[in-house]
């Protein structure tokens, strides 16, 4: 006789249809900073004006998600108690790792986090993350919106990972865990790949060529450059979702279930004898 699975609980903080176009839109932007060597003609939008005007819409969006999602009650003041708690931990946490040979260890708490308190939470904690911890090590730069916005994709994503419960999510949460370093490399070194121009060089970024021909050179500028790195990055994230996956599940959701986020607030006249 075979029991049930148990039913997956919904996220601890949902997003509103307003909120939800506004995270959509930044992601997709996002997409735009990311991805735009592949797809923009030379001398239509050039590398000089694309960063900042990317840069200024990007955060402008970020903003636009955290107002949106408070003005819609998306995130009242327990979540946003929650998403500041879990910012500082994240900040406090990554110095740990500080990046040395790919040893990060700023993902698996926002992975576990994305997965339970939402996608539109994740992807939000995975700027705020970014940028504390930027501010905490003095690692503020051009490269910094491009973290920003990688940690909120792997924070987006957690939490639009299927149903499961039990060993099954820890294992799905350790392999995506895994997959969100590889990917969080693999978009980071599109914030300086566009800009090392060599045309003598096989991998290098070579304005005009057609979509197939850069994405190939990418490939391999990716593979030949950060691949051991994203390794590490990867091999850490699992590894630490395994140890501290279940328990940090069990710590959130009971957390989620005291906060009641989304429990309705009522307030009832005064008895007669005035209790």
């Amino acid at each position: 006789m075979t029991l049930p699975a148990a039913p997956a609980l919904p996220a601890a903080v949902r997003i509103p249809g307003r909120a939800r176009i506004a995270v959509t839109l930044a992601a997709a932007i996002g997409l735009v900073a990311f991805l735009w060597p592949f797809v923009v003609a030379p001398g239509k939008f050039g590398s000089a004006y694309a960063p900042p005007l990317v840069f200024g819409a990007l955060l402008a969006l970020v903003l636009a998600v955290v107002i949106a999602e408070i003005s819609a009650g998306g995130i009242d003041a327990k979540a946003l108690a929650m998403l500041g708690v879990l910012s500082a931990v994240n900040a406090g946490l990554r110095p740990l790792g500080a990046g040395t040979a790919g040893v990060e260890t700023v993902f698996f708490v926002l992975v576990v986090a994305g997965r339970v308190f939402g996608p539109g939470f994740g992807f939000v904690l995975g700027c705020t993350s970014l940028f504390a911890s930027a501010l905490l090590t003095g690692g503020v730069g051009p490269w910094m919106p491009y973290q920003m916005f990688g940690c909120a994709f792997v924070g987006l994503l957690a939490g639009l990972l299927p149903p499961l419960r039990g060993r099954a999510e820890a294992a799905m949460l350790a392999v995506y865990g895994a997959f969100s370093g590889y990917l969080f490399g693999f978009l980071l070194n599109l914030s300086f790949w566009p800009f090392n121009l060599d045309p003598t060089s096989s991998i290098a970024y070579l304005p005009g060529l057609p979509f197939t021909e850069q994405w190939h050179r990418y490939l391999l500028f990716d593979l030949t450059t950060s691949l051991g790195w994203d390794t590490g990055r990867a091999v850490t994230t699992g590894v630490c979702i395994l140890l501290t996956g279940p328990a940090l599940l069990t710590v959130f959701r009971r957390a989620a279930r005291r906060a009641a986020f989304e429990a309705p607030v009522r307030f009832t006249p005064p008895e007669p004898d005035g209790t």
